[in-house]
């Protein structure tokens, strides 16, 4: 039922939002003598954070329009160039001028993390790498969009994905998994060396992802271990209700992915919301949009399906299967030491509350059989989770790391 009430609580504010879009209307309106005044701004910044905290943000488009490659500018154009059901690639297409102008760069696939959020949370990620790289990214779809006809998805199907994007663009190709994403790329590589596919990536860039959860674990790691998977098949997984296409399809839905992780940091949440009213109230435009631009993101989720969240569950967080080498895809074992081609660089941050110190740099310990000189680890001075992917720092100091990293593969 919770679903139910999730849907029916957006049914029952829609007419209180109607009238508060109404009232916002006459308070912002420049023909209303109070609308410059104190209590009108005030009037309209209330409004405004009513409107925003009981929105259902959509999936957010990426919006990147082009890029800056050797001090030209050059136009970007976002062409889907490989579908699956659950998942599509999405490729970055540069418009060069003519091929005088033209930059050979290395082919990069960003897979982004099926955690709640849309793919879109790693625009700048995208916008940092696309100067340095032909960048390509996962975009998976919302499970209550897809029927339940179209059959389940879970963590092997997850890797199957990760395989045949690897296979379809080719063997000189960089991969970066970005979070959660990290095992089942290192699973997958990890394979295809297993079976000397031709397509094994250059290189693999790991960035704050869950490799090995007893290393310096956090709140969000401890939850898994002490509840275990049961509690989370009935208290976290629900049906799909009508009439979205994927009714009765058993999902972890984002809101609920949502709620914890802002109840983790509900303080900052809160007094960012409370100095978006100040910013509302002042005229702050600047301070404003760069908040709206942050939410408007972050709030934007999608459903899991339960066999997928579950599997990660159990496997990633509950079992530690993979750093404990008995992880298994379709039965088959997953071995990280047979990788000896695939360079690896992996990235963590200093306040990471998501996936602690050590965690990802465990993937250097598993994957035994690489030379020392195709292993780089980063640690990330004063940046928390969304950080180490993300922002002024990681445009400053990873990603020049991570293109020299990559072009000493190539």
């Amino acid at each position: 039922m919770l679903y139910y009430l999730y849907e029916m609580n957006h049914a029952a504010i829609a007419p209180w939002r109607a009238a508060a879009d109404t009232a916002n209307f006459f308070w912002k309106n420049p023909g209303n003598p109070f609308a410059q005044t104190y209590m009108g701004r005030s009037m309209a910044a209330s409004l405004d954070l009513f409107e925003r905290v009981t929105r259902r943000y959509g999936k957010p488009s990426f919006g990147i329009d082009y890029t800056v490659v050797a001090g030209d500018e050059v136009p970007v154009v976002e062409e889907r160039v490989f579908d699956k059901t659950f998942c599509s690639l999405i490729h970055f297409s540069k418009s060069w001028a003519d091929e005088k102008t033209k930059v050979a760069q290395p082919k990069l696939l960003i897979v982004a993390p099926m955690s709640g959020h849309y793919a879109t949370l790693l625009r700048g990620t995208v916008e940092a790498m696309l100067p340095h790289a032909d960048v390509y990214i996962t975009d998976w779809v919302d499970a209550r969009q897809v029927p339940l006809s179209s059959g389940a998805f879970d963590l092997d199907d997850y890797i199957d994905y990760v395989i045949e994007m690897l296979q379809f663009l080719g063997p000189d190709t960089h991969v970066m998994g970005v979070c959660q994403p990290s095992v089942p790329v290192l699973a997958a590589i990890a394979l295809m060396a297993k079976r000397q596919d031709p397509n094994q990536p250059k290189s693999m860039i790991l960035m704050g992802g869950p490799i090995d959860t007893r290393r310096n674990p956090t709140v969000v790691n401890r939850l898994a271990v002490a509840r275990g998977v049961d509690w989370f098949r009935k208290n976290a997984v629900v049906k799909v209700p009508f009439p979205h296409p994927g009714a009765l399809r058993d999902v972890y839905p984002g809101f609920l992915q949502l709620t914890g992780f802002m109840t983790m940091n509900l303080d900052r949440h809160m007094n960012a919301h409370r100095e978006l009213f100040w910013h509302l109230i002042e005229g702050d435009g600047d301070a404003a949009d760069k908040h709206t631009d942050f939410y408007d993101e972050y709030l934007s989720v999608m459903d899991l399906t339960a066999e997928f969240y579950l599997q990660t569950v159990e496997k990633v967080f509950v079992n530690h299967e993979l750093p404990r080498g008995i992880f298994r895809h379709r039965g088959e074992l997953v071995d990280p030491a047979a990788i000896t081609r695939t360079a690896l660089m992996t990235i963590e941050g200093e306040r990471d509350d998501i996936s602690g110190v050590g965690q990802t740099e465990a993937a250097h310990d598993l994957c035994s059989s690489l030379a020392s000189e195709k292993k780089l680890h980063l640690l990330q001075r004063g940046v928390g989770h969304y950080g180490v992917f993300n922002g002024s720092r990681f445009r400053a100091d990873a990603v020049p790391r991570i293109v020299d990293f990559i072009h000493k593969q190539a």
